[in-house]
C-alpha cells in the first residue's frame, strides 16, 4: 500500500441542505412548526394510552412504543438541524456525529420491528380472534418489544464496529444535513467495500426479515378479511389495518429507497428529500396517521379530557 495522510479528525462539517440564508429561514420556520406538532402528538399519543384504560389493549401498547421511538427519532436529528440553520458553523464533534448516527440506526431498526410486530398484532386479532386474548398476552407482548429494540441495537453495534475502522484523511465536509451513514462512508478514504457488505448483509437481512413477517401477515389478513360475508364486518377490518398499512408503505418506501443502494451512488439532492421525509416528516404524521381515523383514540381523548375537567 502507498503511503497516506491518515489523520484523526476532530469534528466534521455538515453543509445543510441549502446556502440561501433566506431559504434556511424558511426551513427553520417549516422545521421547527414540524417538530413542536411531532412532539406534541407522540406525547400526547403516549398520554392518552397511559391515562384511558380502555386503550390497554395488546394495538395501544405497540403502538405507544411506536410514538417514543418516532419522538426520539425526530429528536436525534432535528435540533441539530434547526440550530444550523440559523448557524453559518455547522461543525459537529466525531463522538457527537458517531453518537447521533447510532442512535438513528438504532431506533430506525427498532421501528422496522416494532412495525412488523404491529402486523403479527392485526394477523392474530382478525385471522384468530377467538384466540387473541391468550396469544397476545402482556408478557408475549414485552417479550417481541423487548426483542424490537435488541435487534435494532445490534444493528447499531454492527455499524459502529464497522464505522469505528474508517479513516477520514481527504475532507471533513458531510455534504448533508445530519450524520448518515451513506455520506460518512463516501467521505472515508479507507477502501469501504467488505465494511459496505458487512453493513448491507446485516441491515438487508434485517429489513428483508421485518418485511417478509409484515407480508405474510397481511396476505393472511386480506385472505380471511375477503372469506368474511358481512359488509360492515369486512370494513371495519379493512379499517383496523388502514392505518398500520400506510404507515409502513410510507416508513418503509423512503427507507428502502434511500438506504438499499451503494454509497458511491449517494445523490445529495434526492437523498437529502427523502432523509428529510422519513427523519422529520414522518415521526408527524404517524400519530396523525394512527389518530385521524380511528374512532377509539378520538373517544379516549374525549373521556381524558372531561377528566381533566
Amino acid at each position: 500500500m502507498g503511503r497516506r495522510n491518515i489523520t484523526h479528525v476532530s469534528d466534521f462539517i455538515l453543509m445543510g441542505l441549502t446556502d440561501s440564508e433566506e431559504i434556511r429561514l424558511v426551513l427553520f420556520t417549516l422545521f421547527l412548526l414540524i417538530y413542536l406538532i411531532t412532539v406534541l402528538g407522540n406525547v400526547g399519543m403516549i398520554l392518552i394510552i397511559r391515562l384511558d384504560p380502555q386503550l390497554h389493549t395488546p394495538m395501544y401498547f405497540f403502538l405507544s412504543h411506536l410514538s417514543f421511538l418516532d419522538l426520539s427519532y425526530s429528536s436525534v436529528i432535528t435540533p441539530k438541524t434547526l440550530d444550523d440553520l440559523l448557524n453559518s458553523t455547522k461543525s459537529i464533534s466525531y463522538l457527537n456525529c458517531f453518537i447521533q448516527m447510532s442512535c438513528f440506526i438504532f431506533l430506525g431498526g427498532t421501528e422496522c420491528f416494532l412495525l412488523s410486530s404491529m402486523a403479527y398484532d392485526r394477523y392474530v386479532a382478525i385471522c384468530n380472534p377467538l384466540h387473541y386474548p391468550i396469544v397476545m398476552y402482556t408478557r408475549r407482548c414485552c417479550f417481541l418489544v423487548f426483542g424490537c429494540y435488541l435487534i435494532g441495537f445490534m444493528d447499531s453495534f454492527v455499524n459502529g464496529l464497522c464505522m469505528s475502522r474508517l479513516h477520514f484523511c481527504k475532507s471533513n465536509i458531510i455534504f448533508h444535513f445530519f450524520c448518515d451513514l451513506s455520506p460518512i462512508l463516501a467521505l472515508s478514504c479507507t477502501d469501504t467495500r467488505d465494511i459496505e457488505i458487512i453493513i448491507s448483509t446485516f441491515a438487508g437481512s434485517s429489513l428483508v426479515l421485518s418485511l417478509i413477517t409484515i407480508a405474510v401477515s397481511y396476505v393472511s389478513i386480506l385472505s380471511t378479511i375477503l372469506k368474511i360475508t358481512s359488509t360492515s364486518s369486512k370494513q371495519k377490518a379493512f379499517s383496523t389495518c388502514a392505518s398500520h398499512l400506510l404507515g409502513v408503505t410510507v416508513f418503509y418506501g423512503t427507507l428502502i429507497f434511500t438506504h438499499l443502494k451503494p454509497s458511491k451512488s449517494y445523490s445529495l439532492g434526492k437523498d437529502q428529500v427523502a432523509s428529510v421525509f422519513y427523519t422529520i416528516v414522518i415521526p408527524m404524521l404517524n400519530p396523525l396517521i394512527y389518530s385521524l381515523r380511528n374512532k377509539e383514540v378520538k373517544n379516549a381523548l374525549s373521556r381524558v379530557m372531561q377528566k381533566i375537567k
